[in-house]
């Protein structure tokens, strides 16, 4: 499910390996005051830190939010977490917006993608 829906869903492309991965996995609670606000912000934030390479999102029917964001490199993925804008929202995430969650993060080692022509 996208916040976009006038454009076309499709998967952020594959990359020359190693890269890195933050998949964020949630389950939001019902008071969701600010949350896209805050959301879009943090899309437009992450998109300065260099090496921030794309991001993917998936919401299930049933509430299970997905976003998947892919880094350059370690040193991306540590600019991205430490950045105090972002750490205020993490704050405010488990204060009101997440009834859990659980984050991953590894390192792409193998990558490759399909399109149909």
């Amino acid at each position: 499910m996208s916040d976009h829906p006038e454009a076309p869903a499709a998967p952020v492309g594959a990359f020359e390996p190693p890269y890195y991965v933050a998949v964020f996995t949630t389950v939001r609670t019902q008071d969701q005051n600010g949350y896209s606000e805050t959301n879009a912000r943090m899309e437009d934030l992450v998109k300065d830190i260099p090496g921030y390479l794309g991001m993917d999102h998936a919401q299930t029917p049933g509430g299970l939010g997905i976003t998947v964001g892919y880094f350059r490199d370690a040193d991306a993925l540590t600019e991205w977490r430490t950045n105090a804008e972002h750490r205020a929202a993490q704050q405010r995430g488990r204060s009101d917006w997440y009834q859990s969650y659980t984050l991953h993060v590894a390192k792409v080692e193998r990558s490759h993608g399909f399109t149909r022509a």
